[in-house]
């Protein structure tokens, strides 16, 4: 029996993934940190109000077996890259460290296709720092999933992001590169996570690209 510990519960992916694990029987506990309070109640539900900015002051909280990521943004709802940068790799790096600091087994983190630490894209190269940074911590298992455009229900709507989820519904899965790029279901990709968590044929770092995301369902 596991205790899950949750990120990024308030986006289209963080909040059907919450009530997955509150639904499978192999959870005992799920532990939300969050900069909200989340409109749930459930006898395993554990959710901790934080100020990101003020990690050393829960830290010593983020305890479990698995952490779950699922944070992020866009730059206009940041407002600035410095800004977005915070949501997207600083905020989860550092709770990632203290997870990892106390003896969290497995990582399951929201990358991006193309993530690249080289990248000359900001989005992709704060992506692709995230997965690296990720790599030198001592997890027994870490998991970086790389969805395209994620579908679901958002506490702000991402206009730009609805407009390129419309034109990307249209291509041919089929097609190479364009294809990864084909929008998936917060709620899909969330049963995905799960259903790897329960995987014991992983260990190491494992990066699981959108066609393969699919195949979890």
């Amino acid at each position: 029996m596991k205790t899950a510990i949750v990120i990024g519960a308030t986006g289209a992916t963080g909040l059907p993934l919450v009530n997955i694990l509150l639904r499978h029987s192999d959870y005992t506990k799920v532990l939300v940190f969050s900069r909200r309070k989340l409109d749930l109640q459930h006898p395993k539900l554990g959710i901790k109000v934080v100020n990101f900015d003020k990690l050393p002051e829960w830290q010593a909280e983020i305890k479990g077996d698995e952490l779950f990521s699922a944070m992020g943004t866009t730059l206009k709802q940041a407002g600035s890259k410095t800004a977005q940068y915070k949501v997207d790799f600083s905020y989860q790096a550092e709770v990632m460290e203290a997870a990892a600091n106390n003896d969290v087994k497995k990582c399951f983190l929201v990358s991006a296709p193309g993530a690249n630490s080289r990248s000359l894209v900001f989005y992709s190269r704060i992506k692709g720092e995230l997965e690296d940074f990720a790599r030198r911590l001592p997890f027994e298992q870490q998991v970086y999933f790389r969805p395209s455009f994620i579908v679901g229900d958002r506490p702000q709507t991402r206009s730009g992001e609805q407009l390129a989820i419309g034109v990307f519904r249209l291509v041919p899965k089929q097609l190479p590169f364009i294809g990864r790029y084909r929008p998936i279901q917060g709620q899909q990709l969330a049963k995905a996570m799960v259903n790897c968590a329960q995987r014991n044929d992983l260990s190491g770092t494992t990066v699981i690209e959108l066609d393969k995301i699919f195949e979890l369902l």
